[in-house]
């Protein structure tokens, strides 16, 4: 699901603004209502899609306010599509007086589209005059709307309350910057594929194009704006991968130094990104494991465009005993089932999905597939531990507590926690086990620790 602020500026020109207002609206009802924006999205009519997308992005980083501001100007909660739509057409109106934030369409041109598109969503008649004199209020009272709305925490921030005071606690340096990241997209990064070619010659093509990147980690290439993947050379014959700068640490922190590699595990591996990236830079007997049939598909897919081999197998990878051969593998990949709360920028809807309970029920998973995964390591071999989770307990404290229960398990340097929003900035209490707070890039929000098995 790329994110392109340009992508409504390319829905075709017979859509109206009232009909992307209302199936944006949808969309934010469909993601309150407990549904991943992907799933929604995926039933939005194709011609509509591109500019949807961009108006739902935008009205879900701004979701806190725009509930907090609903909720100040009617007595009582409007229905939820009415609701929605005011979400999104708030979010579109609004601009901070305090930023340099611009509101994307004129005023009366928004009010007259957002009461349009009611007739879209099938809402009553009478209901026009309630979003319009909503609207028209919000627009004479932004000032002071604002003013208030800074003092509600969840306004203020636009994540959950329970999410903003668990950042808080968790980087109690960088709290704020790590929530005000996540309600900036992130860039498209590219992985060039060393297999076919080096990241030089691939930056020439682009440039040769007028597209502008820069280099960025070993093999990686931001872009300066985001573009349809159909358009990159060479995507479909395999030349690059859409991957954030984080998550192409995985491949060099698993191999760069260590020996004998050959039989890898890379578990819980859907989409595959991670598992071709490995392939790309050795020769490798990969087995990719992702308990979820259409996820491990996925990775086939990927894997063809990209020409690589490895075994692919639907299972649950904390019950090795349904699929393990009884070989020990020299290195696995744990890219662990987490709430994404580092990819923020990428998935809006994913803090408004979760509940505070999921962190606990996550961390439990992520510990039984340690405790599972650990014995099929040869010793001398490595586990890299990874989620794109900014919590402690996902990251740093799951590691301490496996390291307090497993005598045979030492760490080996690794960034530790990375967090977006700190771009050339270094956490003081940087640590030398690699297990907490590091050097950051503003890549996206992610945690790896890197273990060892002591040779007998």
């Amino acid at each position: 699901m790329p994110d392109s602020s340009a992508a409504a500026d390319k829905t075709p020109h017979n859509v109206s603004l009232a009909e992307q207002l209302a199936w944006a609206s949808r969309m934010v009802q469909a993601v309150q209502a407990g549904r991943s924006l992907t799933e929604a999205l995926g039933q939005t009519p194709s011609r509509l899609r591109p500019g949807v997308q961009a108006l739902t992005f935008h009205a879900l980083r701004h979701l806190g306010l725009t509930q907090a501001i609903v909720g100040r100007l009617s007595r009582r909660s409007p229905a939820p599509p009415v609701k929605a739509l005011l979400q999104v057409a708030i979010s579109l109106l609004w601009a901070d007086p305090s930023s340099s934030e611009s509101p994307r369409y004129a005023a009366h041109t928004l009010v007259d589209q957002a009461v349009t598109a009611l007739k879209v969503l099938k809402q009553p008649v009478v209901v026009a005059g309630f979003v319009n004199a909503c609207l028209r209020r919000c627009i004479r009272e932004r000032q002071a709307l604002n003013d208030w709305a800074n003092e509600q925490t969840e306004a203020r921030w636009n994540h959950p309350a329970w999410w903003v005071e668990r950042v808080r606690s968790d980087h109690p340096d960088h709290w704020q910057a790590v929530l005000e990241a996540d309600r900036v997209p992130a860039p498209m990064v590219l992985r060039v594929n060393a297999r076919r070619q080096t990241r030089a010659a691939y930056s020439a093509q682009l440039a040769a194009m007028g597209i502008d990147a820069c280099p960025v980690g070993d093999v990686g290439l931001e872009l300066a704006h985001a573009l349809p993947v159909e358009q990159l050379p060479g995507w479909q014959e395999g030349a690059v991968s859409v991957q954030d700068t984080a998550a192409q640490m995985a491949a060099p922190l698993l191999l760069d130094g260590a020996s004998g590699v050959r039989r890898v595990l890379d578990a819980c591996a859907a989409p595959g990104g991670k598992t071709a990236h490995l392939l790309e830079r050795a020769d490798l007997e990969v087995l990719a494991i992702d308990q979820d049939p259409a996820r491990a598909q996925r990775i086939r897919d990927n894997l063809a465009r990209l020409r690589l081999e490895a075994t692919v197998m639907a299972a649950d990878a904390g019950q090795p005993h349904s699929w393990w051969d009884g070989k020990p593998f020299d290195a696995i990949l744990l890219d662990a089932p987490c709430t994404a709360s580092g990819i923020v920028r990428r998935h809006p809807d994913v803090p408004w999905l979760r509940r505070p309970g999921d962190v606990e029920q996550l961390v439990q998973q992520q510990a039984r597939l340690l405790n599972a995964l650990w014995p099929l390591l040869r010793p001398g071999g490595r586990l890299l531990y990874a989620t794109c989770s900014v919590f402690k307990a996902e990251g740093s404290e799951q590691i301490l507590a496996f390291l307090a229960t497993h005598a045979d398990a030492r760490t080996l340097p690794a960034p530790g926690h990375l967090l977006p929003g700190l771009a050339g900035q270094t956490d003081t209490r940087e640590p030398a086990d690699g297990i907490g707070d590091n050097a950051t890039r503003g890549t996206d929000g992610f945690f790896y620790a890197l273990l060892v098995k002591p040779a007998a």
